[in-house]
């Protein structure tokens, strides 16, 4: 996911109109008819196969095309840019950092109204009438580049000059509408489980995908299904100061998911608006997890342990224009206990889910949440008196060229409780025990739309929303308690 996938602007009206953009191509849409606008939405090819794109400014009648540009460096601090036309120029040595605060970094001057630092490129010595690969009101959107690890949606709005490495420029942020305008894109796209960066948070922790072509297989022999992403882990927990000193606490789990990236956008509506627009998360989910011992009571929020941090940048084609989606996932155990119960309890589940944010003319942005889900115990044991409550889950995030558009939290979990009394005889030395135990699953989603999501091209929320809390509880065994 660190190839270049680049679309930089063609010229704007005013000085450099006349010449045609560098690297220029042909629009590329799923119909060429005059009224049919809808655009592919798809995986992005291999690096060497993809070409870069490039939208005029308003009004300059460009849409969106292919090009030859590539980013050569970004810095993140001052938005200055350093566009040239082919691979990046001046060799590896000469990029600065991935860091967008790097002070190496060729294009991070003190301010950008600065003249050159020492560091910056130094203009080259071309005629000032030489052609640029840039001009005030392109529009750039690319893929992760030097610089900018996210990819890079912005507006140039000052062309410095030409250096060694091709054309600065100073920019500013820059919505999706300005590069699809009135066209219509929809599609979902699954994300490669191998282009995941994966992060062990905890010692125990394992991890295997598939892809076509390339097979992992899971722990014990459990082949993981095509396009699926699975992390196995155990951990122990804080047990009950009432224990035993031989009683222990633990859990032990796996996640098993094929996620996939969902994005619509609707066209142009009112007020230079797209009509509707979609971004979220979805896929299929599958876990198994079991909890035995006797777990510490907890007080206020439960104990949420996380063991894996997943992140990857996936690339979509729509149209001509990469769209470059930052996914996030944060898996974690989370258990709260009260009382004195003692567990041992596994459970399976198998679904799906979905999170995201959808806009309408009529209502701007609302919130989309559902997940389907089912559950089996494979065993199911609790003693004495008390609760316990586990769940073994995920937290997502999901945005557009760095920008977080929605959060969203999936915790499938397990319930257990037992309510009653222990009697002992001292004379004779019986135990009776009565009163009940249960046994329940549940799936509990909950999320936010965040402020960024005006990356679209609409309206910008006045305050983050919440998904709303999506509950789902189903009981799956109980009894008494009786001797």
């Amino acid at each position: 996911m660190t190839a270049l996938l680049l679309a930089a602007g063609c010229s704007s009206p005013a000085p450099h109109a006349e010449r045609p953009a560098a690297g220029q191509g042909r629009d590329v849409r799923a119909a060429d008819g005059p009224t049919d606008h809808r655009l592919t939405v798809a995986a992005a090819p291999e690096p060497s196969a993809t070409a870069t794109a490039t939208a005029g400014p308003a009004g300059s009648g460009r849409r969106a095309h292919k090009t030859e540009l590539s980013i050569s460096s970004y810095d993140g601090r001052t938005r200055r840019a350093v566009i040239s036309k082919g691979p990046a120029r001046g060799g590896t040595s000469q990029h600065p950092s991935a860091s967008p605060a790097s002070p190496a970094s060729p294009a991070s001057p003190a301010s950008p109204a600065s003249p050159a630092s020492p560091t910056s490129p130094t203009p080259s010595a071309a005629s000032p009438a030489a052609p640029h690969d840039a001009a005030v009101g392109d529009v750039i959107a690319s893929a992760p580049a030097p610089g900018a690890p996210r990819g890079l949606l912005a507006r140039v709005t000052k062309v410095i000059g030409e250096t060694d490495r091709g054309t600065e420029v100073q920019t500013e942020p820059a919505a999706l509408n300005s590069l699809l305008g009135d066209d219509t894109a929809k599609g979902t796209v699954p994300v490669a489980p191998s282009s995941f960066a994966v992060d062990k948070l905890l010692p125990d922790v394992k991890v295997s995908w598939s892809k076509a072509g390339d097979v992992h297989v899971g722990p014990k022999g459990a082949t993981v299904p095509l396009g699926s992403l699975r992390l196995d882990v155990g951990a122990e927990v804080p047990t009950s100061k009432d224990a035993p000193a031989s009683a222990t606490a633990s859990v032990s789990g796996f996640v098993q998911v094929a996620p996939q990236v969902d994005f619509t956008y609707g066209g142009t509506g009112s007020a230079a608006a797209p009509g509707s627009a979609y971004l979220g998360v979805s896929g299929d989910w599958t876990s198994g997890w079991a909890v035995k011992g006797r777990a510490a009571a907890t007080t206020g929020a439960p104990l949420r342990i996380p063991f894996a941090k997943l992140h990857a940048d996936p690339v979509l084609q729509v149209g001509p224009v990469p769209v470059v989606v930052n996914l996030d996932l944060t898996c974690y155990f989370q258990i709260s206990a009260e009382g004195h119960v003692s567990v041992d309890v596994q459970q399976s589940l198998k679904g799906d889910f979905k999170a995201g944010g959808t806009f309408g003319l009529a209502k701007g942005w609302t919130p989309v949440s559902s997940a389907d889900m089912k559950s089996t115990p494979v065993r199911a044991s609790l003693t004495t008196d008390g609760s316990v409550k586990t769940a073994l889950g995920a937290e997502a995030s999901v945005g557009l060229y760095g920008a977080v558009g929605v959060t969203a939290d999936l915790a499938p979990y397990l319930r257990g409780e037992a309510a009653g009394s222990v009697t002992a005889d001292s004379g004779t030395g019986g135990v009776q025990a009565k009163g009940t135990w249960g046994l329940y699953g549940g799936v509990d989603l909950s999320g936010t739309l965040r402020l960024q999501l005006s990356i679209f091209g609409t309206p910008v929320l006045q305050r983050s929303l919440p998904l709303g809390s999506l509950h789902r509880e189903w009981k799956l065994a109980g009894g008494s308690l009786s001797s």
